[in-house]
């Protein structure tokens, strides 16, 4: 049985004998990151410097809330405003796979610039099972590239330091409820961010179009659960697909876009089945969704896929 106060001590002492001189975390506000930058900043305090990278492809509001969360946790941050360097390297990249090696690399150059600033030598990350599982490696197929595991460049110079590594999503989950962070509950979200959920083009106007339907989602799940209508699912989100149908706004011809909308229930994020939404709540999804984005989208969907054969995210 996993015992959280336990792991938390242990993970302590371990990261005071690892670290022994300056340590950059990658902390991003999300339940592993954020479980990870406390227990490492209760380990070796003053050594550890919080770096949290907008790449322009974070939730609505998502900056200001990450920058709230952790200033709570009296936990020093530094924001690097990274979107145009992000949009610029994925420039005509559309495969699922090497955007995420792309986005891992900038994420680890940044980082290591980031380094020169405060001359560290570690780099300590959040990475969880699911995540180096599903990354591939000797006998194992590679689902999706990760991109803190299979994102990160070969000649780099930081040491990476990874307290959760062989947890689930529900254990850290438990972590957080011991450590009394204001995170526990939070539903997942890549690492990659609106760039795996921005089906082709990477363009500002199209993950823009993501973060409004996202933002959507999440509000009219909440309020249905709030309201005894249905369960929260484990994840929910909408992601924006690069196929082009004829609509009608008024009485005028539309050719926009397809968001689909996807909620799952999970425990640990490695298998997962399709949540049962009530219509009247995608109804009003979709109402929303279609009037907010007037001539960008003219299609709302619904995934009933479980994993497998799908996974959660679409890339």
């Amino acid at each position: 049985m996993f015992d959280a106060l336990d792991f938390i001590e242990q993970s302590k002492k371990e990261l005071i004998e690892k670290i022994d001189d300056i340590a950059i975390i990658a902390c991003s506000g999300g339940v592993d990151s954020t479980v990870a930058a406390v227990i490492a900043a209760q380990a070796v305090g003053g050594l550890l410097h919080c770096v949290y990278v907008d790449t322009g492809f974070m939730r609505k509001n998502e900056t200001e809330e990450i920058e709230k969360l952790l200033a709570e946790q009296d936990i020093n941050l530094v924001t690097v405003k990274a979107a145009d360097r992000y949009f610029e390297a994925l420039k005509g990249v559309t495969e699922p796979e090497q955007k995420r090696k792309v986005i891992g690399e900038l994420f680890i150059r940044i980082f290591e610039d980031e380094q020169k600033k405060c001359g560290a030598k570690y780099l300590v990350q959040g990475t969880i099972a699911p995540d180096w599982i599903e990354s591939g490696g000797g006998v194992r197929d590679t689902i999706k590239s990760h991109h803190n595991v299979g994102g990160l460049p070969e000649d780099m110079t930081l040491i990476v330091v990874e307290p959760l590594r062989d947890l689930y999503k529900d254990e850290v989950r438990e972590l957080a409820r011991a450590l009394e962070i204001n995170v526990a509950e939070r539903q997942p979200f890549p690492g990659p961010g609106l760039a795996v959920r921005t089906l082709g083009d990477l363009t500002p106007e199209r993950v823009e179009v993501v973060r409004e339907s996202c933002a959507i989602v999440e509000e009219e799940f909440e309020k249905a659960a709030a309201e005894g209508l249905m369960e929260i699912p484990w994840q929910y989100f909408a992601a924006l697909l690069p196929v082009r149908s004829v609509g009608v706004h008024g009485d005028v011809r539309a050719y926009g876009e397809t968001i689909v909308v996807r909620a799952v229930q999970s425990m640990d994020g490695m298998s997962a089945r399709y949540s049962e939404i009530p219509h009247s709540v995608l109804q009003k999804i979709s109402t929303r969704i279609t009037n907010k984005l007037k001539g960008a989208v003219n299609r709302v969907v619904y995934d009933i896929t479980h994993k497998p054969p799908g996974t959660i995210e679409w890339e």
